[in-house]
């Protein structure tokens, strides 16, 4: 085992805890009015949000433009890995599966791959794009 650095922990732990206090904040704020289920759009919201914004750190990266380690613990390991949280994913789409069937599941899952996906390239091609014309 790689032997742990004080700093880093301290800044995934802290990230963490934004991300996942934000986390419950959206789901308390969607409330059950939206399509009438909270818990999945909840999530659904959370995961495209925090896969642009991994698409950010992606896009930063990718420009050249390095984040010092702690700041990359904070936001990619911490803040994302507690924002999105896809075992809330897992357990949103086998709820909808009980509760309005297999069609409504398969709906949710795809909309939550197709649109985190393209949310993450989309961004991080802006990025890229934004950064490479400023830095060059």
């Amino acid at each position: 085992m790689a032997s742990v650095n004080g700093m880093m922990l301290a800044a995934v732990a802290a990230g963490g805890a934004c991300g996942a206090v934000l986390r419950y904040l959206v789901s308390q704020m969607v409330g059950a009015g939206l399509f009438g289920f909270a818990g999945p759009m909840a999530t659904l919201m959370v995961n495209v949000a925090g896969s642009a914004m991994m698409g950010i750190v992606a896009g930063l990266l990718a420009a050249g433009i390095a984040l010092p380690d702690a700041w990359r613990g904070f936001i990619a390991v911490g803040f994302l890995g507690a924002l999105t949280t896809f075992s809330s994913f897992a357990l949103d789409a086998g709820g909808l599966a009980d509760r309005q069937g297999l069609a409504s599941s398969a709906l949710y899952v795809g909309l939550s791959v197709t649109l985190s996906l393209v949310a993450f390239l989309a961004v991080q091609a802006l990025v890229t794009s934004l950064v490479g014309r400023a830095g060059g």
